[in-house]
C-alpha cells in the first residue's frame, strides 16, 4: 500500500492539452472489444461526442415522487428527446414501448429506501437480465467516503467483470452523502477511482470550482448529475457550465421532468449540450417551446 504520509497534493492536470485524438468517439474506449464501444457509441452522439440521458431511476428507492407518478404518461413521450435513458428494469418493462429504441442505462444497484441507510447498496440485478433487456449500460451507485464504500466499490467491480464478459459497460454513480462536500478535491477522488478500478463512465456532481480539473483527471466521460430541481436559468447555466470544462454529457431528471413542460426543457437541453447554446439563449429557447413558462 502506498504511503499516505508526505503525500502530494496533485495539481498538474492539464487542463488545457486535450486527450489525444482517438479513432473511435467516447473518451478512453479505443481498446475496448466491439461491443463495448458499439454500446458506447449509442449512448454518446458520433456527431457532438456527448450524450443527454434522462434519468427516472428514482423510484427504486424513494417510491413515485412528483413527476414520476405515472411513467407511461410523464415519461415515455420525453424519451425520444433522450440519447439516453437512465432506469430501473421495472419501469422499463412496465412503462416505456421498446419501438423508439433509445438506448438503456439501467441500474443495476439498490436494496435500502430512503427509512434506512441509502449506502447499504448491494447488486440488484445479474448481467444476464441486461443482456435480455438490450441495456446499452448498467448503472451501479458507489458511496466513496460513505459507510458503504467498500461494498459498493465491490457491487461495481462484480458489474465491471460481468459487463466485460457481455459487452456491456458500466456507468458508476458518484454517492454524495449529507456529510460530504461536492468541491474538485472529493470529486477527483471518487471519479478516479471509479475509472480506475474498471467503469467505462462516470456520473459525479458539478463543482463550482476547478470542475475542469474533476474531468481532465478522469479517463473516461465524465456526465454530470442533474441533482435537485434549479430554476430554469440555473440548470442550463451549469449544464453549459459542465460541457464547457470537459463534461461528455448531462443525466437529468428533476430538472426535466418536474418542469412545466418537460417536452421543452429536454429539447433545450439538447441545444446547450449539443449545440452550445448559451444558457441565456436556451431560457429564451425554453420560453418559446413551453409557451411562456420560466418555471
Amino acid at each position: 500500500m502506498a504511503d499516505l504520509e508526505g503525500n502530494l497534493e496533485a495539481d498538474r492536470f492539464h487542463t488545457d492539452t486535450p486527450v489525444a485524438a482517438s479513432t473511435f468517439h467516447v473518451k478512453g474506449a479505443e481498446s475496448y472489444d466491439y461491443g463495448m464501444k458499439h454500446r458506447l457509441g449509442r449512448i454518446f452522439s458520433p456527431e457532438s461526442g456527448r450524450t443527454v440521458m434522462l434519468a427516472f431511476d428514482h423510484g427504486y428507492f424513494q417510491g413515485p415522487t412528483s413527476g414520476l407518478e405515472r411513467l407511461d404518461l410523464n415519461i415515455a413521450p420525453l424519451a425520444r428527446h433522450a440519447d439516453a435513458l437512465m432506469a430501473t428494469r421495472g419501469a422499463l418493462r412496465t412503462s416505456i414501448p421498446p419501438s423508439p429504441g433509445t438506448p438503456l442505462v439501467v441500474r443495476a444497484s439498490g436494496g435500502p429506501s430512503i427509512l434506512k441507510d441509502l449506502s447499504d447498496e448491494r447488486i440488484a440485478m445479474d448481467m444476464s437480465d441486461a443482456v435480455r433487456i438490450d441495456a446499452s449500460a448498467v448503472a451501479v451507485q458507489v458511496f466513496v467516503g460513505g459507510p458503504g464504500e467498500t461494498q459498493s466499490v465491490y457491487n461495481m467491480t462484480r458489474l465491471v467483470d460481468a459487463g466485460i464478459n457481455a459487452g456491456i459497460p458500466v456507468l458508476g454513480v458518484t454517492a454524495v452523502g449529507r456529510e460530504l462536500t461536492r468541491d474538485a478535491r472529493y470529486l477527483r477522488l471518487a471519479t478516479r477511482i471509479i475509472a480506475e478500478l474498471g467503469a467505462q463512465m462516470v456520473k459525479t456532481y458539478y463543482c463550482d470550482e476547478d470542475f475542469e480539473t474533476v474531468t481532465s483527471s478522469c479517463p473516461v466521460p465524465v456526465i454530470m448529475a442533474g441533482g435537485k430541481k434549479l430554476p430554469v436559468d440555473e440548470a442550463l447555466d451549469m449544464a453549459y457550465k459542465a460541457i464547457d470544462q470537459g463534461a461528455a454529457g448531462v443525466d437529468m431528471g428533476r430538472n426535466i421532468f418536474q418542469r412545466g413542460n418537460p417536452d421543452a426543457m429536454i429539447r433545450t437541453v439538447r441545444a446547450v449540450v449539443h449545440e452550445g447554446l448559451a444558457p441565456a439563449d436556451g431560457v429564451e429557447m425554453y420560453r418559446d417551446l413551453s409557451g411562456g413558462l420560466v418555471d
